[in-house]
């Protein structure tokens, strides 16, 4: 199975390395405005092969995405320490204006997974020259607030005491500061987060509550703060969507995807719990919530719809 990866940055080469580490795919294809940079890192990653796992790892252009399955598009410009999410839309939309269109000219069957920042926004425009090359919404997918949900369930789980596998809860809404943690539908082994913590005998006040939020919504922060940038938790968790895709294991993850309406905000693209596999988006489950969450949610999407209606480029 065939991968390519556009933008050879941080993010393009970590999800690549992960991608071998794990196994997933047969030929993994790096494509990068800077030739050089593409053809090292695909040297360097290809080098981890024999410690790893049988893949061919290439530098390439954008007709050698041709026959690709899934193609991740992680091209764009960095975030900035203290930066905004929406700060780096202007320079993004010009990027992608560009690169879209040539990863559909030679991957038109090809499911685009969009990783560039601000996420939702920039799928909601890779959606829009997807639907003009004819490529349906459902196979231009986002990752979402899957790494928020990933960060949300570990933070969670080590507070409880239990391995995040075996907790269910998601982050949903927008990828930045407007999403919302729902609390109300954490399951851990089946049972309501208040019952479970009520039989366990543990504790989860407000404050704790407060503080896994804090470090689920502002983790980007803190990372670019320490160390400039963030690459290893969103190369895994890409690496985690492509193996789903070409897999078709229908898992159920927060990426997001151009919806018809949310809460009554209509032509929006943000994360919700979607049933996921080989031909990309198969349904988006509606999870329970409490008002407040819900009214969270609906800020969360006009949030963004206001950010797509500022725009001045045609996306709908």
């Amino acid at each position: 199975m065939k991968i390519g990866i556009v933008g050879a940055g941080l993010v393009g080469s970590t999800c690549a390395y992960s991608l071998v580490m794990r196994g997933i795919g047969r030929e993994i294809v790096l494509v990068d405005a800077d030739k050089k940079r593409s053809e090292a890192q695909a040297n360097d990653i290809f080098h981890a092969v024999p410690f790893a796992h049988p893949l061919k790892v290439v530098s390439g252009e954008y007709s050698d995405l041709s026959g690709c399955h899934v193609v991740i598009m992680a091209a764009g410009v960095s975030q900035k320490p203290g930066e905004p999410r929406i700060g780096l839309l202007g320079r993004n939309a010009s990027v992608f204006e560009k690169v879209i269109p040539q990863i559909l000219l030679y991957a038109p069957n090809a499911i685009i997974v969009v990783a560039t920042n601000p996420v939702d926004i920039m799928t909601h425009i890779a959606a829009y020259y997807a639907h003009k090359a004819g490529l349906p919404s459902t196979r231009v997918i986002g990752s979402g607030t899957t790494l928020d949900t990933a960060r949300f369930r570990t933070l969670l789980g080590t507070h409880l005491g239990v391995d995040p596998q075996h907790i269910h809860g998601y982050v949903i809404g927008e990828h930045g500061q407007t999403e919302v943690l729902a609390w109300s539908a954490v399951r851990v082994g089946g049972m309501s987060l208040d019952n479970f913590c009520r039989d366990q005998n543990c504790s989860l006040h407000d404050e704790v509550k407060l503080d896994i939020d804090e470090k689920v919504r502002n983790a980007a922060f803190h990372i670019i703060e320490g160390k400039g940038a963030t690459y290893y938790g969103i190369g895994s968790a890409l690496a985690r969507i492509v193996d789903v895709i070409i897999h078709d294991q229908r898992a159920i993850l927060t990426v997001c995807t151009k919806k018809t309406e949310v809460e009554g905000i209509p032509d929006i693209t943000l994360s919700l719990p979607h049933i996921l596999g080989g031909n990309g988006i198969i349904a988006t489950l509606a999870i329970p919530l409490c008002n407040e969450e819900r009214n969270l949610l609906t800020a969360s999407a006009r949030s963004i719809r206001d950010t797509l209606s500022g725009l001045k480029m045609p996306i709908t």
